[in-house]
């Protein structure tokens, strides 16, 4: 009898310890997939640190903002004798005819029009106008490195990052396409950059990370290492990989 209760009680615990076995098998295996998804989340683009980019995630077609040396015209509907052509001055400011001078530099459209508004109320009854740019720097970006036509092209259109490379001649025979530098200023003081790989994107025949430009955005393509080493190395030792042994 004494045998029967001791074998139970081993049965007994034999289960118990393959239980706990499943269950700390089944939270590590939970824990795991966290972390994966965790760690999934934080490579997506435009993201770093699981901390999302301010200027590669935000709005794709944001408004112009002015300037030094734009030129803006201004039409009153009903007071006619205070249009006015108004320049973008070095120092931000924009001298207004009969009134102040209002601060322009880095205001889009409607928030230019919204200030003149304010700086004319004294003087004008809820005045009427229409603000127009007759001058100013068009949209744009910059491509550099290994592109066969390194310069600076208009963004007349929505381009992104491989239409634009077709636009400054495509990647030269020294290009890293894996490492495509997009350069973004997001203020003043902070640039920030993302790598492409623009080789997978076009092998995996997707462009699901094909981002679109903005105004003022720099490509840079690097040089790939052969290309880098091959103008130190003279042409019979190159001549070693390109031609087969002969017995």
């Amino acid at each position: 009898m004494r045998q029967v209760v001791t074998f139970c009680a081993l049965v007994v615990a034999c289960c118990l310890q393959q239980g706990l076995v499943v269950a700390a098998t089944q939270e590590q295996q939970s824990q795991t997939a966290g972390e994966q998804t965790d760690r999934a989340e934080t490579t997506k683009s435009g993201a770093a640190d699981g901390v999302m980019s301010p200027a590669l995630t935000g709005e794709r077609r944001p408004l112009y903002r002015l300037r030094k040396s734009d030129i803006i015209e201004i039409d009153f509907a009903f007071s006619p004798e205070f249009n006015q052509a108004v320049p973008v001055q070095p120092d931000g400011f924009m001298a207004l005819k009969g009134t102040s001078s209002i601060y322009a530099e880095g205001l889009t459209t409607p928030e230019l029009e919204q200030r003149i508004r304010a700086a004319y109320r004294d003087i004008l009854h809820d005045p009427q106008i229409t603000i127009m740019p007759k001058d100013f720097d068009r949209p744009y970006f910059i491509a550099s490195g290994e592109v066969g036509r390194p310069g600076k092209y208009e963004l007349r259109s929505e381009v992104t990052v491989t239409e634009a490379l077709a636009m400054a001649g495509g990647f030269t025979g020294k290009a890293k396409h894996s490492q495509v530098v997009l350069f973004r200023r997001v203020s003043d003081e902070l640039v920030e950059s993302h790598v492409l790989n623009v080789k997978a994107m076009l092998n995996a025949r997707t462009l699901a990370e094909d981002l679109h430009l903005r105004d003022g955005d720099f490509l840079f393509v690097p040089q790939n290492r052969i290309s880098k080493i091959r103008q130190y190395l003279p042409a019979s030792s190159l001549s070693l990989y390109g031609t087969t042994p002969q017995f």
